[in-house]
């Protein structure tokens, strides 16, 4: 069992996400949170999951120094794709009204990577999931926007809440990691990383 694997071992969450804290939580381990203050950026020549891979790794070396023997660090970005088009938080409510025009009646990729890292090692995987948007109302929209203010999430919205009640026809891939944290393939690296 990965609770026992992690018994003599300290698992720090380098994110302020209540959905990664609450998925986490899901798994039966304890976590302590760590943030720092960090401008997200990436260069301009990477393309989907590179950008959310290197995101994920600035965070975690963002955090890495303050690192103990027996801690774990585990760091995380989820980026929304749809064509050649990277969808990050939107920064107003036009922009929100913008993506969500642009994501409804058509489907997209929502990747997550996520870097684990302890004082002497690093390791990076990747989750995709595919969403399909039915064709939302301009109503709908607004009344989501207004009512849950989707600024803190990629692609304006939240797989959760009740955009993704009333708009989501499918998906292809795990829920958990449009949510913010692939937990299946998380609790499988966790194991191997801790048993290496």
């Amino acid at each position: 069992m990965l609770v026992d694997l992690l018994k003599d071992k300290k698992i720090i969450l380098g994110s302020v996400s209540p959905r990664r804290q609450e998925l986490l939580k899901s798994l039966g381990i304890d976590f302590e949170i760590r943030v720092k203050d960090l401008k997200e950026k990436y260069p301009k020549n990477l393309k989907e999951k590179e950008i959310s891979e290197f995101l994920a790794i600035q965070k975690s070396e963002n955090l890495s120094k303050t690192l103990k023997s027996e801690e774990i660090l585990i760091t995380a970005d989820t980026i929304v794709v749809k064509g050649d088009r990277v969808l990050n938080k939107p920064k107003d409510r036009l922009e929100a009204q913008e993506m969500l025009q642009f994501l409804s009646g058509d489907k997209h990729k929502v990747i997550t990577s996520v870097c684990l890292a302890s004082k002497n090692k690093q390791e990076v995987f990747t989750s995709e999931t595919e969403v399909h948007f039915k064709i939302l109302s301009i109503e709908e929209i607004d009344y989501y926007i207004k009512e849950y203010q989707p600024f803190d999430k990629a692609g304006a919205y939240g797989i959760q809440e009740w955009i993704g009640l009333i708009g989501i026809e499918k998906i292809k891939g795990s829920y958990c990691n449009v949510v913010g944290l692939p937990v299946v393939k998380l609790y499988q690296k966790l194991r191997q990383f801790v048993g290496l």
